[in-house]
């Protein structure tokens, strides 16, 4: 009688993005999967774990996540633009020293010695019961923001493909962990041969079966932990390939719960609402918010780009901003959480035309009450352009068919054919929300600084408050 067949099951997670909240039961699905399969398992994610819109992970820079990753028994991770852009070169070494189990990524490298920090691994080789597993990974080349922090990103098909010649004579499974998006994870599987699975994530993609592109199976589970992506291969015996026999995702019961993830969970939310006590200043007024409006706290986001970027005038949606500044303490963690984006300022030369573009499509609800998804933006809404530098008034001979506004540029009025320098936010350089903004020239990326350390410092400014009350739009514009 011949041999059982060789069975290898993978477990996969992606874009989590520090929901906190679904760790515990992805955990008691991994627990559950583990108990049906008698043959090995291998676990991996596959970047964005991390989001330092969490208290977790910006109270303990990460901490959390990598404690969790751990008690959770992965076998490999991948590096996300979440980790790689928003976490500097230090505190990345901090965090992923930590790590348990390889880093694997073949495209990130110090742009001091063209090789990658000693916390990541061009490949990785996993044993499980006798297998070998080979696991190379890439992340998205968002090669101008990574040069900023001292990274190079590096082509990612050219740098899978020389890991994977490396790798296949070695391994009886060869995988790819791709934080690349779904249309680089297509063009991956129709151009690098002998790859069992592409594992997918960046794009939030949810393949509830595999695409099987040139024999790779190509997989994604969606976002935020409400999935754990499944693939079972089989071999017959010790002469034959390995090939997948299913695929799917498994959907996450969010009232799923185990003993080890949840408590770790609960003493992280706590440490990292004591590290975030640090008062910033003592206010001796409130600043409202308005998101369909001018009001004094946008106006201050708006002083503070301006301020950091040094530039003419400034642009600013207010939807970056959840809520009021109240009078009083006002400590690290409130200006997180009234600002909980990871978003960058950035200054470039813009037309005075797509200026006056961005400011009358300001007064369009639609454009105010749009809804953003990723790119940084943690808000709800896109809300209404907030200015420094800028006069706006009604223009009661204004033609019918347009908004009717002057604008003002230093006393002088706004020359549409004349650029000028604007301080504004890396998100709409992606052509998100208020996209004739991202036709602006020669920017320049302000990293790694986020809006909310932009506000501490504006905070810190004499005057800035009594400043942010005197208004920039003429009333009568927003009704």
């Amino acid at each position: 009688m011949g041999a059982a067949p060789k069975r290898l099951t993978i477990l996969h997670t992606n874009d989590i993005h520090s929901h906190f909240e679904m760790l515990s039961p992805i955990a008691a699905v991994i627990e559950q999967e583990k108990a049906t399969h008698s043959g090995p398992v291998l676990l991996v994610d596959i970047g964005d774990h991390m989001d330092r819109a969490a208290v977790e992970t910006e109270g303990t820079l990460g901490q959390a996540n990598i404690d969790v990753i751990n008690l959770t028994e992965y076998d490999a991770v991948t590096l996300g633009n979440n980790e790689g852009l928003t976490f500097s070169s230090d505190m990345l070494e901090a965090v992923y020293s930590g790590l348990q189990c390889p880093a694997v990524c073949c495209n990130f490298v110090d742009i001091s010695t063209g090789k990658p920090p000693y916390w990541i691994q061009n490949h990785a080789i996993v044993e499980k019961d006798g297998l070998r597993i080979g696991i190379t990974g890439a992340t998205v080349a968002f090669s101008s923001f990574y040069s900023l922090l001292g990274w190079e990103v590096m082509d990612p098909e050219d740098a899978l493909r020389e890991q994977c010649a490396i790798l296949a004579p070695q391994v009886d499974i060869l995988i790819i962990l791709s934080h690349l998006g779904l249309p680089a994870d297509k063009k991956l599987a129709e151009k690098i041969e002998g790859v069992h699975a592409i594992l997918g994530g960046h794009t939030h993609h949810l393949l509830e079966q595999p695409l099987i592109i040139n024999g790779t199976a190509v997989c994604g589970a969606g976002k935020f932990g409400r999935y754990v992506g499944k693939l079972l291969f089989e071999r017959k015996d010790e002469h034959s390939d390995f090939k997948l026999i299913t695929g799917e995702c498994i959907a996450v019961d969010p009232s799923l719960t185990e003993d080890r993830i949840r408590p770790a969970i609960a003493l992280h939310l706590e440490r990292g609402r004591e590290a975030l006590q640090e008062t910033v200043v003592i206010t001796d007024r409130e600043l409202p918010l308005n998101l369909t409006g001018e009001s004094p706290f946008g106006n201050l986001l708006a002083q503070a780009v301006r301020q950091f970027t040094g530039s003419q005038l400034s642009l600013v949606n207010t939807g970056q901003l959840m809520g009021s500044l109240p009078q009083g303490e006002i400590t690290t963690g409130l200006l997180h959480a009234l600002c909980p984006s990871p978003i960058n300022a950035c200054s470039m030369m813009l037309s005075g035309r797509n200026i006056r573009i961005a400011l009358e499509q300001s007064l369009a609800e639609s454009f105010q009450n749009k809804v953003i998804y990723g790119y940084g933006f943690r808000g709800e809404r896109l809300g209404s352009l907030a200015v420094d530098g800028l006069k706006i008034l009604s223009n009661p001979q204004g033609m019918p068919y347009d908004n009717g506004i002057a604008i003002f540029v230093e006393g002088e009025p706004l020359e549409d054919e004349r650029d000028y320098s604007v301080g504004t936010l890396d998100m709409f350089t992606f052509q998100m929300g208020y996209e004739s903004i991202a036709k602006g020239k020669d920017t320049t990326f302000m990293l790694p600084y986020f809006l909310r350390d932009l506000l501490r410092i504006e905070l810190g400014r004499p005057g800035s408050m009594e400043e942010s009350g005197v208004f920039r739009w003429d009333p009568q514009l927003f009704k």
